[in-house]
């Protein structure tokens, strides 16, 4: 009898042929010896979670801030739940948080739900690699702290910060410290085409003078502050959140660098109300995730010239419509400055080459972000 026969239940398998073993009616069908139910795309609605703020994520545990505000209070350790998939946590993030969420010491809730993000603080691991991470959520303002002096100011790193926060939907303000090693302004020179809001530290016998003006800026509002290694943005913090105990360092007399200190992500309440998120030294910003018309839409006096731009154009080739829009007066008796700024920005995006480095400045520095 051939292979394919249909089977006969007189005959043995050897008599139904050599495959006739696998004939699917020989199929047995055992039980789960787990007795575990079968998978299924449903999930559970968490109506019951608990809201709550991430302040710090360490080592792949979030810990989050429930009960803001109450005498009920607390800070609960969490991990993310298997059913968010590759949903990243960040500070900043606000989550839903299910099982044990007394904040004991030893316990360990879930987070079920991550919250929609008012803004995202991005970048990519370097210039290369266009793939983008979040790496703050949440956040109104981007602090650009950087030294008037000792080390120098770095003019290019400020730029991509103030690329990362125009693409993020995050106000930026630059914080000058050490202004009394230097005066301020002729720092500031360099950043008035933007427009930016500033404000200027500096050390006086009795401590760290204009910071009311600082804490002015902040009050009301989450902010992230990022600055290169040296620049002081550790002892602004612990100046402003006298119980942060935020290490501090200091600068390399031969080099001209700082040593980084901050080594963790956190989110420290301000004693007026709002939130400063201190970040630790990543060793590079890259923006290679900027799109630039992402950068464009910050400059609101240029962005219609955009349609006189050809298909395509990246705004920075000879026949950008954005040239004849300036010339044309469209964008205001400022408008070749602020083309100038514009594309000093899209120029930041790319890494440094050799040429484009002054003596004063590194092609890569480390950056607190």
């Amino acid at each position: 009898m051939g292979v394919h026969a249909r089977r006969d239940p007189g005959l043995s398998p050897g008599q139904r042929g050599p495959r006739a073993r696998w004939d699917e009616d020989d199929v047995r069908v055992r039980p789960n010896p787990k007795g575990s139910r079968p998978r299924t795309k449903e999930r559970p609605a968490h109506a019951d979670a608990v809201d709550g703020f991430v302040v710090a994520v360490d080592r792949g545990r979030s810990y989050c801030l429930v009960g803001e505000g109450t005498p009920q209070q607390r800070v609960v350790r969490a991990m993310r739940a298997r059913e968010l998939g590759r949903q990243g946590v960040v500070v900043g993030d606000r989550v839903g948080l299910v099982g044990d969420v007394s904040g004991t010491p030893d316990t360990l809730a879930r987070i079920v739900r991550i919250d929609e993000r008012r803004t995202a603080l991005r970048r990519s691991a370097d210039d290369t690699d266009p793939i983008e991470r979040v790496v703050v959520a949440n956040a109104d303002q981007l602090v650009v702290v950087t030294a008037v002096a000792n080390p120098e100011p770095r003019s290019r790193l400020v730029d991509r910060c103030l690329v990362a926060a125009y693409v993020s939907g995050m106000q930026p303000l630059l914080c000058l410290t050490k202004g009394d090693l230097r005066p301020a302004e002729e720092v500031l020179g360099t950043w008035a085409p933007f427009g930016l809001d500033a404000v200027v530290t500096s050390r006086g016998p009795e401590g760290l003078l204009g910071l009311a003006e600082v804490r002015e800026r902040l009050e009301g509002r989450t902010s992230v502050l990022v600055g290169h290694s040296g620049v002081g943005k550790s002892t602004l913090v612990n100046a402003l959140v006298p119980d942060a105990d935020r290490a501090t360092g200091h600068v390399n007399a031969v080099t001209g660098r700082g040593r980084h200190t901050s080594t963790s992500m956190a989110a420290l309440a301000l004693p007026g109300g709002g939130w400063v998120i201190d970040t630790p030294g990543i060793r590079g910003f890259g923006l290679a995730h900027v799109d630039p018309e992402a950068v464009l839409r910050a400059f609101p006096d240029l962005l219609p010239g955009e349609r006189e731009c050809p298909r395509g154009c990246t705004h920075d080739e000879p026949d950008c419509g954005l040239d004849g829009w300036v010339a044309q007066g469209r964008a205001g008796a400022a408008g070749a400055v602020r083309l100038a700024s514009f594309r000093r920005l899209l120029a930041a995006r790319r890494p440094a080459r050799e040429d484009q480095v002054g003596p004063d400045e590194p092609p890569e520095v480390p950056v607190d972000a």
